[in-house]
């Protein structure tokens, strides 16, 4: 059995997959940079407890890592508790994917395996955009190739931000009002964050496709694609878990090798 580990800045999200590589459980969980091995790997044992999984099921672990302090971390933490050394993606030496950028040791690894799963399931032409802690746009070439990413600041990021350094804006629900023209504070927020959002993945994909020379198919994934999804006429899907498809072709990647 396969698990699959994305190492985000805010969140990690792990997937475990059956021999025949369906789905059997997700899970989403906050990042903590101050855990040792053996608090990931209790940690670990105790999620696939909960939902009645043997931890002593799982053979190999894939990994995607953006934050480099962990991996060790895990790297022994995964030894110890599941008996699998876990095999990182990384790039540039990944050979599921072409990257055409300047400097392909660079890019993050959880964008490259939610581009390769987004090109597995969808197709290419595509643009695969990410509501993360920080927002980005991914492109792939009529070839399937990753040519770039435009990125921005997530939404939370800039809710943090923006409420943290004025003093008489509230924390609010992340949801769009009636009106782009706000009647109070809290419906002038909204408006401005979740409408200001949807222009922007709006513009930036009307000038990807222009750049691309050929209509993308556009995927939202990350835990706030719903929020933009749902007022944007771009965005044809929502698929949360690209990253941990990517992930599972890149192992099978590997045991072809």
């Amino acid at each position: 059995m396969l698990l699959a580990i994305d190492v985000g800045n805010t969140e990690t999200k792990l997937g475990c997959f059956s021999p025949n590589g369906e789905v059997q459980h997700m899970w989403r969980v906050t990042t903590e940079l101050r855990r040792t091995a053996d608090e990931y790997g209790v940690f670990f044992t105790q999620l696939f407890a909960t939902q009645g999984l043997d931890h002593r099921a799982i053979d190999a672990v894939a990994i995607a890592s953006v934050v480099p302090s962990l991996d060790r971390i895990l790297e022994s933490a995964c030894e110890r508790f599941f008996g699998a050394t876990p095999m990182f993606l990384k790039a540039h030496k990944q050979t599921l994917m072409p990257v055409r950028t300047d400097r392909p040791s660079e890019v993050g690894a959880d964008l490259v395996a939610a581009a390769i799963g987004g090109r597995a399931r969808y197709g290419a032409p595509l643009i695969v955009i990410s509501y993360g802690t920080a927002t980005v746009f991914m492109a792939i070439s009529q070839a399937g190739e990753y040519l770039g990413v435009a990125i921005a600041p997530g939404i939370n990021t800039s809710i943090d931000a923006l409420v943290g350094t004025t003093a008489k804006l509230p924390q609010i629900a992340l949801e769009a009002p009636e009106r782009a023209i706000g009647r109070n504070t809290i419906e002038a927020l909204q408006a401005g964050i979740v409408y200001g959002f949807v222009g922007q993945t709006e513009a930036l994909v009307g000038r990807m496709r222009k750049e691309l020379g050929a209509h993308a198919r556009v995927v939202a994934t990350g835990g706030l694609a719903e929020v933009i999804a749902k007022h944007s006429a771009e965005i044809e899907l929502v698929d949360p878990h690209l990253s941990m498809l990517g992930l599972r072709l890149f192992h099978e990647s590997l045991a072809v090798l």
